[in-house]
């Protein structure tokens, strides 16, 4: 996974870290189990400070994102569903109720953003109600 950063965004780097490992993960280009840079290498990489870096891996290793193991690294941790259906769902509410309000005020009609959301969806990765989905199209 190539990492970026913008210095010149209001949003602080080790936020944009975050975010750009959660939307990886989201979207399939990183896996569980997966291994991300060391703190220092990253560091380089970017020319930003390690405890930028450092901030932005512990903040994920707390939210169960991922996980370090001593001596190996810094991997990707298994999904969790720790929260209970209804705070999970009270939580994408809050969100969609955000971006909502977004679409209204930059004047996007209904149809506009359920179009929109749909070419979204197609591009991440969602849980599976069953442990074997059936495939998108029938094999010929």
């Amino acid at each position: 996974m190539k990492f970026q950063c913008d210095t010149a965004a209001r949003v602080p780097i080790y936020r944009q870290l975050m975010d750009q490992v959660r939307e990886a993960m989201a979207r399939g280009r990183i896996q569980p189990g997966e291994r991300l840079p060391s703190v220092r290498q990253l560091a380089r990489e970017l020319v930003v400070n390690p405890n930028t870096i450092a901030k932005a891996y512990s903040e994920l290793e707390r939210a169960g994102v991922l996980n370090t193991r001593p001596g190996m690294g810094v991997f990707i941790a298994p999904p969790q569903a720790s929260l209970t259906l209804e705070v999970r769902r009270e939580r994408l509410i809050k969100a969609i109720n955000v971006c909502l309000t977004e679409a209204v005020h930059l004047g996007f009609t209904t149809e506009e953003v359920a179009t929109t959301l749909t070419q979204q969806i197609e591009q991440f990765q969602f849980a599976t109600a069953s442990p074997n989905p059936s495939p998108k199209t029938p094999a010929p």
